[in-house]
């Protein structure tokens, strides 16, 4: 990465309709809304390819829309091995998802991008999830635990970019 390329980040669950689309909306958002829109490219993807070309999950849109995101652009994509290449951080958002990463990585630099969304959580939230390290998959369930791993995701997504801002920001002339 140069000075003038974008921070690539890439977020991954199952089936890239619920969670990770959230992620890829909210860190996308968060970055824009602090003037770094331009420096930071955020997708997603899954790690089956069950819903591959399809909308996000209704209800992971009514969720986003919700609370002021726009998630209508989103397809599903399966994570590939050209995805460690393309990404400066790979963001996975639960264990099951980071093992497979790690199994999928294919040596120490790759493996080294993998790290859990749930990790960047404010010690406040982190206690207020007891420890939690996975969040928890909405889609067998209804709106408001939607609502509730968008949350999540929120909180731990201004986590991650505290993290990377200092990297991030541009140095002041």
């Amino acid at each position: 990465m140069t000075e003038s390329d974008p921070f690539r980040v890439i977020f991954v669950c199952t089936g890239n309709i619920c969670r990770s689309p959230m992620a890829e909306v909210v860190f996308r958002d968060i970055a824009a809304l602090q003037g770094l829109g331009d420096r930071i490219v955020s997708t997603s993807a899954g790690t089956g390819d069950w819903h591959v070309g399809e909308q996000a999950d209704r209800r992971t849109l009514e969720a986003l829309a919700r609370r002021g995101y726009d998630g209508s652009a989103h397809r599903a994509r399966q994570f590939t091995y050209d995805d460690f290449a393309r990404n400066d951080l790979v963001v996975a958002l639960d264990r099951t998802h980071e093992r497979i990463l790690r199994q999928w990585a294919r040596d120490e630099s790759e493996e080294g991008k993998v790290t859990l969304l749930l990790s960047f959580e404010h010690p406040d939230t982190a206690l207020e999830h007891q420890g939690v390290l996975d969040v928890p998959d909405p889609y067998y369930a209804d709106a408001p635990v939607f609502d509730e791993v968008l949350g999540m995701i929120e909180s731990a997504s201004h986590g991650l970019f505290r993290q990377l801002e200092p990297a991030i920001r541009p140095p002041r002339p």
